[in-house]
């Protein structure tokens, strides 16, 4: 009789506490350095080379194909835990996990998608994300550039806005139209190894946070086999997979920022009572703020995983209005309680926490965190919701 993983209080699997274990060694190195890959602006390469020879990158792949079946809620615990160490490295593996995420929900039974999930559990590839181009910023649900085809081969040339650590990933997944006929709306997800593109820088990354996803410009111009575009319609990956995992994997390293964070705001405001005889200073409030907007983050994906988890194999139930609201949402509600835990901890902290150095300096969390609710802007979001919700009926009871 086959076994089954004994579920644990925090809606984990037992199975899921060596790759915790795992997670916590490769957070501890991304702390050492990401005070360095904040100031300089680069990529952490040390977490991501720790994140490597734990295993991590390839997590979730299938067993069957060599990784570890990770669960989404289980890639949502390492996120968070990424996330108190260095934000950039949560938001990179957040980001590649999303993408990977995508080829084994809506690519595996076709060879070569088969293949390179096997790739991704051996070698430990790095899948970077392009789905904005031109003007259209984040609107990933239209596109400009075509799939080409060029005898037994397909082309892709696109000016992305940004690909997050393009320069230092191993392959790429980006969304583009099916053909040259096509409408822009009319999309599929394409995935190019590193020999099959070329890169032309179009603009830097010198920004106020998140400097270490290294989330330059680029012209990108691809060509492989036509496996290399999944089959699926991508308004069919992006309602299943691309919106529900990466909100809730986004969230999880946004609530970590956040914690990280509070952690500060407690030791500043410990310290402080042990100093002033057990009288709490002036900013405690602040801290009892942080605490409570920090909980509500953390409530909101813990419902928002069993929301997904519910419907994961249903994809009627995962395109109901309900459950796609729900997790749409949670982007724009945790980013801006995340935004409200940082400025309660920064609140609470006063100029300890101002402060660049020191240590309880929650400037770059602050930096970091400000970028949560203009990724893919929130307002673009909440705007889309509202035209989609307007036929819905408004809830009779609470019950409802």
């Amino acid at each position: 009789m086959t076994m089954q993983p004994t579920p644990r209080p925090d809606g984990l699997a037992d199975g899921a506490a060596d790759l915790l274990t795992r997670a916590s060694i490769a957070a501890a190195i991304a702390a050492a350095h990401a005070e360095a890959v904040d100031r300089d602006g680069r990529f952490p390469e040390e977490a991501v080379a720790a994140l490597r020879s734990q295993r991590l990158l390839g997590a979730a792949v299938p067993i069957a194909f060599g990784g570890e079946g990770a669960s989404v809620r289980t890639l949502a615990e390492i996120a968070y835990r990424l996330g108190r160490a260095c934000a950039s490295s949560a938001m990179i593996f957040a980001m590649h996990q999303t993408k990977v995420a995508c080829l084994i929900r809506h690519g595996r039974g076709e060879p070569w998608q088969d293949g390179l999930l096997r790739r991704i559990a051996d070698e430990q590839l790095l899948m970077a994300s392009s789905t904005t181009e031109g003007q259209g910023g984040g609107n990933v649900r239209s596109s400009a550039a075509a799939i080409e085809a060029d005898g037994a081969a397909v082309t892709l040339e696109r000016a992305a806005t940004v690909i997050s650590y393009g320069a230092q990933a191993d392959g790429v997944v980006t969304v583009a139209r099916r053909s040259p006929e096509a409408g822009p709306s009319d999309q599929v997800l394409c995935v190019f190894l590193k020999e099959d593109y070329a890169l032309e820088r179009l603009s830097g990354w010198e920004t106020l946070g998140m400097r270490g996803t290294c989330s330059s410009g680029f012209r990108l111009k691809a060509r492989g086999l036509p496996q290399q575009v999944l089959a699926a319609r991508y308004g069919d990956i992006h309602n299943q997979t691309m919106t529900p995992v990466s909100h809730i994997l986004w969230s999880s390293a946004w609530a970590g920022i956040g914690a990280s964070a509070v952690d500060r705001a407690q030791a500043f405001t410990r310290t402080a009572m042990r100093g002033a005889g057990g009288v709490a200073p002036p900013g405690a409030l602040h801290y009892a703020r942080a605490v409570s907007s920090l909980k509500q983050a953390r409530a909101l994906i813990t419902q928002a995983l069993d929301t997904f988890e519910g419907a994961e194999g249903d994809p009627a139930a995962l395109a109901g209005l309900d459950v796609q609201t729900a997790l749409t949402m949670l982007k724009v509600e945790v980013s801006e309680l995340a935004v409200a835990t940082v400025s309660s901890a920064l609140r609470a902290t006063g100029l300890a926490g101002y402060r660049q150095d020191g240590d309880f300096s929650v400037g770059r969390a602050l930096r970091d965190i400000l970028s949560a609710p203009i990724m893919i802007h929130n307002d673009r979001i909440v705007a889309n919701l509202a035209t989609a919700t307007l036929m819905s009926p408004v809830a009779a009871s609470l019950g409802a």
